[in-house]
């Protein structure tokens, strides 16, 4: 009897447990499914959810996808737009060259960036981390009203202290200066650090949190990606650099090489914009009550017409439209003679795959720069992984030998270029918040197209089926199935 008892209390659990795990399933997969992600993804998701029940919701919980909200300052935009309208129709008749390939590729990034044709009066694309901290500190230096800064990774090191001390200096002077970092990518810049900043009257900013609790629901995927500096509204930059020895070839011989864009001009106001709007939304301030606490006329100064036409894009889990994916997309799909695309990280979408393959399938030069050895074995696994089927098509595919390559550049004909933050990845183009320029006309292409060449010097060409070996190809097939998270 006590058997038959025991049998039917363990009957029982057992019912209430398929009952509890039946309910669960349909409500993550509710969940889920109002989510609207890709059907795989979404599948994905469902299988992990309810095979691992406690584990699958966890991890869902923490990097699982989710929309931001973020409110734009519309007195920011608002302001410049009135201003820079009655020029726009000038700049594109004059600088785009009628060219109807680039009056669509700038109306797709101002449709879906918000962002419209700017332009340029001066540009210097800095090569190495070391040209680029000299040029960082010479516009610090020269800065009278305020320097704003935004970083991913800003390290406590030798060159972060270098820069740190010049901010001291500058905010004693009564400069005002603003430092925006992410939480997760500059975890290393504790309050010691960061003091000699906070007392001489500098104000310091975290992007996201990661501390659990600070949030309902943590953002730990969603990084800034973002490097940004703008002094006296005059004079920005932007590109791959990021505040570490790591990058500074005159400290580390094997530091990263990488690429960085100064430039001047009214494209700086729209630069200062991004900033403005991830420094509000890092405060966590009303974006209209921080448009009222700042100076506009020093934020945003008036500035003649340059000769060199760009455009600031962005992108970010705060937009469904992914600007800066569709942007590299449109660009690609437009191309007539050649594709020049340099990226640390080459994980790409399948629209990105088959935009590349068709594009050399159709007389054009495709040829893609990739470093030998990424700081991510997964990473250079799940690139490897495609290197043949671009091979197949006609693409020339270089991996970078000298050092750690980590430019982001996109040369597309004579006539339009991309530089800033962004990967040819998944990361970049879905999740993080990213920044680019892109520019049309010659003068962005032509120096990027010399850097390309440049760098295919200290380069070697993929051959077809280069990964020979079965354990490589089954690590870099296998690392190609966590292309979505890389």
């Amino acid at each position: 009897m006590d058997w038959i008892a025991s049998q039917i209390s363990h009957d029982g659990v057992k019912w209430w447990l398929s009952i509890g795990w039946s309910l669960y399933v349909v409500v993550v997969s509710i969940w889920i499914l109002l989510q609207r992600s890709a059907p795989v993804a979404t599948l994905s998701w469902l299988l992990s959810m309810a095979a691992l029940p406690g584990l699958g919701l966890a991890i869902y919980y923490f990097f699982g996808p989710q929309r931001l909200k973020r409110q734009r300052i519309k007195r920011l935009r608002s302001r410049k737009r009135s201003k820079v309208r009655a020029s726009m129709q000038r700049l594109r008749e004059r600088m785009l060259d009628g060219d109807q390939r680039l009056h669509q590729v700038a109306r797709l990034v101002a449709a879906t960036s918000d962002f419209p044709v700017s332009s340029a009066t001066g540009m210097r694309l800095l090569t190495g981390g070391a040209a680029t901290f000299d040029a960082i500190a010479e516009a610090v230096r020269a800065a009278r009203h305020h320097v704003h800064l935004e970083y991913y990774i800003y390290e406590p090191d030798q060159t972060g202290t270098a820069l740190r001390d010049l901010l001291v200096e500058k905010a004693r002077a009564g400069v005002t200066v603003r430092l925006l970092i992410d939480a997760l990518g500059s975890k290393k810049l504790g309050r010691k650090f960061l003091q000699p900043l906070l007392d001489a009257g500098a104000q310091v900013a975290r992007f996201h949190d990661t501390r659990i609790g600070r949030r309902l629901r943590p953002v730990i995927n969603f990084r800034t990606h973002r490097k940004i500096l703008v002094c006296d509204g005059l004079v920005g930059f932007t590109g791959g650099v990021n505040v570490t020895d790591e990058e500074n070839e005159r400290i580390r011989s094997d530091a990263y090489h990488d690429v960085h864009l100064h430039v001047q001009g009214p494209i700086v106001n729209w630069l200062q914009t991004v900033f403005m709007e991830d420094w509000a939304y890092a405060l966590e301030k009303e974006p209209a009550q921080l448009a009222v606490d700042v100076d506009m006329e020093a934020l945003l100064p008036d500035m003649p017409e340059g000769d060199i036409p760009m455009q600031v894009i962005t992108s970010g889990p705060d937009s469904g439209l992914h600007a800066i994916y569709r942007a590299h997309l449109a660009a690609i799909n437009a191309a007539e003679q050649r594709i020049w695309l340099t990226t640390p990280y080459f994980v790409p979408t399948e629209a990105a795959l088959a935009a590349l393959t068709n594009a050399s399938l159709r007389g054009v030069d495709v040829q893609i720069l990739v470093p030998k050895k990424s700081d991510s074995a997964l990473v250079t696994g799940a690139a490897r992984s495609y290197f043949d089927e671009l091979i197949r098509s006609g693409v020339r595919v270089y991996e970078y030998e000298a050092r750690m390559l980590h430019s982001k550049t996109l040369v597309v004909d004579e006539n339009i270029a991309i530089i800033g933050t962004a990967n040819f990845d998944y990361r970049s183009f879905f999740l993080n918040f990213e920044v680019c320029l892109i520019g049309y006309g010659p003068e962005l292409n032509r120096h990027l197209a010399r850097q390309f060449l440049s760098d295919l010097r200290q380069s070697h060409q993929v051959s077809y089926k280069s990964e020979k070996g079965l354990g490589r190809r089954l690590f870099s097939s296998a690392a190609r199935l966590c292309s979505p998270l890389l």
